[in-house]
């Protein structure tokens, strides 16, 4: 049974932050397939439901060469998948995207929505992660940008505070020659949460990054494996290094969908798999 609510759907940015920061229990609807979850479950007692639909702001999806691509609260993952300059430009996150969930949910669920849940094991923070992505907030007093490195704070933690919304998340455009990859596993074939993520990306100057889910208590940008990774030219004896090296950088549990020790082993296996995808001189 769900709780009872009441339902409000601002127009404006203003409007939003307003009634979120005069009410409690507020709860954002954007997409809705974790929100509902959480209603149907009784994990939440809601006392206002805030849609945001209505924004205009939050529907910009849009890309140039010179400033990168801004993605709106409001775009549907499905949207992304089906967006030329997002496969083109951003492999990356295309394949996270084509992994989540099924087609029906991802014309639901919002790119933005699943980094506020702030599950440990979301599929798209890596992919946005290795893209250096900033995350747009609007509060009362004003608008600010947060890396994404250091929006998580913890498992569904973030550093949203009452009466912020998150407008948009943004890519710096990648330049030429800049090759990514998006490697899962789960322990279905389809659409399964992930067991491991792997996000790796060299960019046109040579320069590689990585990033992980489902392994720590938020999604991780595995920077100081970067560092080794780009010392030098990146060959097979360093990807081999860094397989082992990840052990170091992760501290993955025990659950239902894995043995903390499984974890660790498929990290080193699909970060080698990745960083040989991102060092081929092809594509």
């Amino acid at each position: 049974m769900l709780s009872t609510f009441k339902y409000y759907k601002p127009q404006t940015l203003q409007e939003a932050n307003q009634f979120l920061t005069q009410n409690d229990a507020a709860y954002v609807l954007a997409g809705g397939t974790d929100l509902m979850i959480l209603l149907r479950r009784n994990f939440i007692d809601a006392k206002h439901i805030v849609d945001i639909k209505a924004i205009p702001e939050m529907d910009q999806l849009s890309y140039s060469d010179e400033g990168g691509a801004e993605i709106g609260a409001r775009v549907v993952v499905n949207r992304l998948i089906g967006t030329d300059w997002v496969k083109e430009k951003y492999p990356a996150l295309h394949q996270a995207c084509e992994t989540l969930a099924s087609h029906q949910l991802r014309n639901r669920a919002t790119l933005v929505g699943n980094i506020c849940n702030a599950s440990p094991g979301a599929d798209l923070p890596p992919s946005l992660l290795v893209y250096d992505a900033t995350v747009k907030i609007a509060g009362v007093d004003g608008e600010r940008d947060v890396k994404l490195s250091e929006f998580f704070t913890g498992v569904k933690k973030t550093v949203l505070q009452k009466g912020d919304l998150v407008v948009s998340v943004h890519l710096p455009p990648p330049g030429p020659n800049d090759k990514s990859v998006y490697l899962k596993q789960s322990r279905l074939k389809g659409h399964d949460l992930a067991t491991v993520g792997v996000a790796c990306r060299k960019n046109g100057e040579g320069r590689v990054s990585a990033a992980i889910c489902a392994v720590a208590v938020t999604p991780l940008r595995l920077t100081e494996l970067e560092k080794g990774l780009n010392e030098g030219e990146l060959d097979e004896e360093k990807i081999l290094w860094a397989a082992e090296e990840i052990q170091k950088h992760i501290k993955p549990i025990s659950d239902v969908r894995s043995s903390a020790e499984y974890r660790k082993h498929i990290a080193g296996v699909l970060l080698k798999r990745g960083l040989r995808l991102v060092n081929t001189k092809e594509g």
